[in-house]
C-alpha cells in the first residue's frame, strides 16, 4: 500500500461489544416500556441522543453498583476484536473508540478484557452515594443530533484531508460520523442507513469479516479517497 496513513474509528456498543450496553443497563433498572417508546423517538429523529439518554435515566430510580459490576462483567466482546487489536499492532496502525456509551462499563470492559492504551471518546457515567445515576456530555456539539458525544468532530479533528479514514460501526450514532469517512464497515442499521443514502459500505457480522478485509485493503498499492466524504468534510470547514 503506498505510503497514506491509515486512521481507524471503531464504534463500542454493538460493535466492539456484542450487544449495546447502555440499552441493557437502562432496560435493568429503568421502565421498559418507556425505554422502548424513547429508544423509537430517537430513531424516528423525534429527539435528540443527547435527549434520550436524559430521558432514560428519569425512567431510572435506584441503581446498586454491585448489581450493575454483575451485568457488565457478563457483558461479552466480539470474538475476533483481540485478533483486530492484534493485527493493528503487527502494521503499526493506532485506532480511536468513539462510543456514544459511557465510560463507566467502557473502562470496566476493556480492564477485564485485558485491553489498555486505547484511545476513546465517550459520555460520562458516575453511581453516585444516593445510587442515582449521574450522567454527563464533555464532548456534546447540538450540531450533531444522532450522538451526544459528536462522533463527527472527533473524526474530523483526529485525521487530516490526505490520510485515509476507516470507520466500523453498526447504529444510530454512526450515521453521521460515516459521511466523513471513505471507507466504511457497516452492519445492522448503520447498513441499512449506507444502502438509503447510496454511501458505499463493506458489510460485515463480526471482526473475522473486518480483519479479513484489512487485510486485502493492506496489500493494495493504492487506497482511493471517497470524493463525498471530501466534500462533507470541506462543508464544516467552511462552517468554522
Amino acid at each position: 500500500m503506498e505510503n497514506r496513513q491509515l486512521k481507524i474509528f471503531i464504534d463500542f456498543d454493538g460493535t466492539i461489544t456484542k450487544h449495546d450496553v447502555g440499552n441493557i443497563i437502562f432496560k435493568h433498572f429503568g421502565d421498559n416500556k418507556k425505554g422502548e417508546e424513547i429508544i423509537t423517538q430517537l430513531r424516528s429523529g423525534e429527539i435528540t441522543a443527547r435527549q434520550c439518554w436524559e430521558m432514560l435515566n428519569d425512567t431510572v430510580d435506584v441503581v446498586d453498583k454491585t448489581e450493575l459490576d454483575a451485568i457488565l462483567d457478563k457483558i461479552e466482546i466480539d470474538d475476533a476484536f483481540h485478533s483486530f487489536i492484534e493485527l493493528c499492532k503487527v502494521n503499526e496502525l493506532d485506532f480511536i473508540v468513539l462510543s456514544d456509551g459511557f465510560d463507566y462499563y467502557i473502562d470496566r470492559i476493556f480492564k477485564r478484557e485485558n485491553i489498555s492504551n486505547i484511545t476513546y471518546y465517550s459520555n460520562h457515567l458516575e453511581v453516585m452515594s444516593d445510587k442515582k445515576l449521574y450522567l454527563s456530555f464533555p464532548h456534546y456539539d447540538s450540531s450533531c443530533t444522532t450522538s451526544a458525544n459528536c462522533k463527527r468532530n472527533h473524526v474530523i479533528n483526529n485525521s487530516s484531508d490526505d490520510e485515509f479514514t476507516i470507520y466500523i460501526g453498526d447504529g444510530n450514532s454512526d450515521k453521521y460520523p460515516v459521511q466523513f469517512c471513505d471507507y466504511i464497515f457497516a452492519k445492522k442499521g448503520l447498513l441499512k442507513f449506507c444502502e438509503a443514502e447510496n454511501i458505499p459500505f463493506f458489510p460485515y457480522t463480526t471482526f473475522y469479516d473486518v480483519i479479513k478485509r484489512f487485510e486485502e485493503l493492506l496489500a493494495k498499492k493504492r487506497l482511493k479517497k471517497r470524493h463525498r466524504a471530501e466534500l462533507k468534510r470541506k462543508e464544516i470547514y467552511t462552517l468554522e
